[in-house]
């Protein structure tokens, strides 16, 4: 059983900000950093840590060696990985004293791809295989559909949540991953965390959801059964890569046959240690780490 990791693969430029820029105000910055990025290189790289055989499929621009070379250095298998004219994906992003974000994103290279390439790569993937998607390349409908038709097991993080998320098909979908700004589109405006669950499920019956509540934790409904998670308390640095390392290790451990229980500790205990850290993408602890602080709950 492979994983392939069909994302988007970002440079960010990660500015510390006493605040959140306003409108018509200029702020200066403490410090820049420059990182690798993008939610499908994140959580690529989270699945590699947490011991998945992951392949990545994406595009970058001619500038984005390193890119690969941080999904290389993880474990993550990069063969499909493609070189176009375009520029790579970037992302600016605030962080707050507080160690909160926002982000700008720039398509660039994610907004590439092609179906007939989308076609290339999933002819070596078959049933049984697991297939991760965001919504930051342009081609996210296409490429469920086509998982979907090959007996794949197609995951979602509808994230950023837009018009091109509403053109994929959740019959296509086996799990989303959502926050409860998505849960609340996807739910038909529910705003409780219970009522949002509930009314994923009427509305795309089977699927199973995992709800992600920021300080409150995230709980999964699915398969008749509904388990919540607390957080692990530690000193936030930067959330940047919190979800994408939930979303990785989650998925790493389901996929692997692992109980959701199980499964939304262990994804709880390395998006703890990733919020405690700088940056996206290193951030994303080993397996060992996660692991150590796992046995300490």
């Amino acid at each position: 059983m492979k994983i392939l990791n069909f994302g988007s693969l970002n440079i960010d430029y990660v500015y510390a900000v006493p605040h959140f820029v306003a409108a018509g105000e200029t702020l200066s910055s403490d410090s820049r950093g420059v990182f690798c990025g993008g939610k499908g290189l994140n959580q690529s790289i989270a699945l590699a840590k947490a011991g998945a055989e992951v392949y990545h499929a994406g595009c970058i621009g001619a500038e984005g060696g390193f890119l690969v070379d941080a999904l290389r250095g993880a474990g993550v298998d990069t063969r499909y990985v493609k070189t176009v004219s375009e520029p790579c994906g970037h992302a600016i992003i605030q962080v707050n004293v507080e160690g909160n974000n926002c982000i700008v994103l720039y398509g660039g290279a994610n907004e590439a791809i092609t179906t007939d390439y989308a076609d290339e790569v999933l002819k070596d993937f078959s049933a049984g295989d697991w297939i991760i998607l965001q919504n930051e390349i342009n081609v996210t409908p296409y490429v469920a559909h086509a998982a979907k038709a090959k007996g794949m097991t197609v995951v979602l993080n509808p994230s950023p949540y837009n018009a091109r998320i509403e053109q994929i098909s959740l019959d296509d979908v086996d799990y989303v991953l959502v926050n409860e700004t998505e849960g609340k589109m996807m739910s038909g405006g529910m705003t409780s965390p219970d009522d949002i669950l509930s009314g994923i499920a009427a509305r795309h019956p089977g699927i199973k959801t995992v709800l992600t509540l920021g300080g409150d934790g995230s709980v999964y409904c699915g398969d008749g059964v509904r388990v919540r998670q607390g957080i692990v308390p530690v000193k936030v640095v930067d959330t940047t890569a919190a979800g994408d390392t939930f979303t990785g290790y989650f998925i790493a451990e389901m996929s692997n046959g692992t109980d959701a229980a199980t499964s939304l500790k262990v994804a709880a205990a390395a998006a703890a240690i990733a919020v405690s850290r700088p940056g996206a993408s290193p951030s994303v602890p080993t397996r060992e780490e996660t692991d150590a602080l796992v046995r300490t709950l």
